[in-house]
């Protein structure tokens, strides 16, 4: 498992590699964090780098991993400075925040609303993803109403709309709250259910007042 540190220094090498550079201190000097040997070491057991004498090269297992970092940064990038028209130095921060945790399903969306660029605000490349070679061209609604997910389909809870009070502090009481990834058992002739350790049969118009991330199956 990756850790942020990790993951800057693997998109470092990547950024480096385009400048045709791929010595530690090349590296050193573009990472956004300091890294030790031991960093490298450990990037080197999990199959991502190999090292040879004072350059550093991509795995294949490491070169997709490092794309589809990079691709995610210079996406933030490119949403923050043309939609949400922050200043470069406010962009660059947040970026880097929010390429860590960026679910893939989002990265396709904001890719499809941003119509598939090609650079960043900077003229960096993006490397392209599935949903630039199949040319999607519509954002489907991510958060929706957790009577909206078939049997089977998962979501986090983003926010809950209760119709009353007592509603929503039912539904906290259950241990349904934001954060909290719900996965739908069944739909009929009850809607059923599961979160944590807990199977819950709840209405349909109850259903309707939690709002949810809808999440891959194999995330």
């Amino acid at each position: 498992m990756l850790d942020e540190k990790h993951e800057e220094i693997l998109e470092a090498l990547w950024s480096t590699g385009e400048r045709k550079e791929y010595s530690i201190q090349a590296i050193s000097k573009r990472c956004s964090v300091d890294f030790t040997d031991s960093d490298l070491s450990d990037l080197e057991d999990q199959g991502l780098i190999n090292r040879k004498d004072d350059n550093i090269e991509f795995t294949e297992k490491g070169k997709k991993i490092a794309q589809m970092l990079i691709r995610r940064h210079r996406l933030a990038e490119t949403l923050f400075s043309s939609i949400l028209m922050l200043k470069q130095s406010d962009m660059e921060e947040i970026a880097c925040k929010i390429e860590h945790s960026l679910l893939p399903e989002v990265e396709e969306s904001i890719c499809t609303l941003l119509g598939h660029p090609g650079v960043c605000p900077d003229g960096k490349p993006i490397p392209k993803g599935k949903c630039c070679k199949t040319g999607l061209k519509v954002v489907d609604s991510m958060v929706v109403g957790l009577n909206e997910l078939n049997a089977g389909e998962r979501g986090k809870i983003s926010y809950i709309k209760p119709v009353t009070h007592s509603n929503f502090h039912q539904l906290i009481s259950f241990g349904l709250h934001p954060g909290v990834i719900v996965s739908v058992h069944r739909k009929t002739p009850t809607l059923c259910i599961k979160f944590e350790n807990t199977e819950l049969a709840i209405d349909e118009e109850v259903a309707k007042s939690i709002y949810v991330l809808k999440l891959q199956n194999d995330i």
